[in-house]
């Protein structure tokens, strides 16, 4: 039995057409070393049926479950349906607001919105194009937060692709630091504590950063993980510690499509 469950968690592969063979030895690698695949967003890169089939196959490697939520980038084509069945019947779990538990750990995932942090944070006042488009953070939040209200597990993790913090996109041009995340996201998180937050987007950000709560927030871009870290493989494994009576069996091994 399990007490301890190793979640691998990585973001912004940004498959392309030409992608084949390159990230196959990330995701072995990953499946020796973790017992979940938490996958963050932008795993295409236009966001076409086309690019989705060959980043299932490059998952190939890969056995064990795998959950995630989509980035902006997978909505580029408008075919996000699309890349969300072909990733589905590979036997990913994608999540748009909604919960599910692994190995004895919640997972509450949705993609998330930009619009600033803090004082910054962009309100909903004035032409109805901006009303619009801090309705959508808003309503990001609310599916975050109705995901989290569901889970009944003491261990928790949140899934974004958007960051919930300022701390995680430092690092960036201060320019773009609106469009890189909000804080509305951070406010269910507030609410309803979890272990860890992972999410990706920004690709020159920082590794890490907290919330005013403290919980750990890790920016798990790949781009990021490869050039703050060249010597290590790119994706972050955080070990979740089960409370006894949550202990899990090791789960066998499920043949991904290849």
């Amino acid at each position: 039995m399990k007490d301890v469950v190793k979640v691998a968690a990585v973001g912004d592969t940004h498959c392309k057409k030409t992608t084949q063979g390159e990230l196959r030895n990330v995701f072995a690698e990953i499946n020796q070393s973790a017992d979940i695949l938490v996958l963050c967003g932008d795993l295409t890169d236009y966001g076409l049926p086309e690019e989705a089939q060959i980043f299932v196959k490059e998952l190939a490697p890969v056995k064990i479950p795998i959950v995630g939520v989509l980035g902006n980038h997978d909505f580029e084509s408008g075919k996000e349906q699309e890349v969300t069945q072909i990733l589905t019947d590979a036997g990913v779990t994608i999540l748009d607001g909604e919960a599910t538990e692994i190995l004895g750990i919640g997972f509450a995932g949705t993609k998330g919105f930009c619009g600033g942090f803090g004082r910054g944070a962009l309100g909903p006042w004035g032409e109805p194009a901006i009303k619009s488009f801090v309705n959508e953070a808003v309503h990001e939040a609310l599916k975050l937060e109705s995901a989290l209200a569901r889970l009944r597990t003491n261990e928790r993790i949140a899934i974004l692709h958007y960051a919930p913090i300022k701390d995680t996109v430092d690092g960036e041009p201060i320019e773009i630091y609106p469009y890189l995340g909000t804080s509305r996201l951070e406010e269910p998180l507030l609410r309803y504590p979890v272990d860890v937050v992972f999410h990706g987007h920004a690709h020159s950000g920082s590794l890490e950063g907290i919330t005013s709560s403290g919980t750990p927030v890790y920016n798990v871009a790949m781009p990021l993980l490869r050039k703050r870290l060249p010597d290590k493989p790119p994706f972050h494994i955080f070990e979740i510690k089960l409370t006894k009576e949550e202990s899990v069996a090791a789960p066998s091994s499920v043949a991904a499509p290849s």
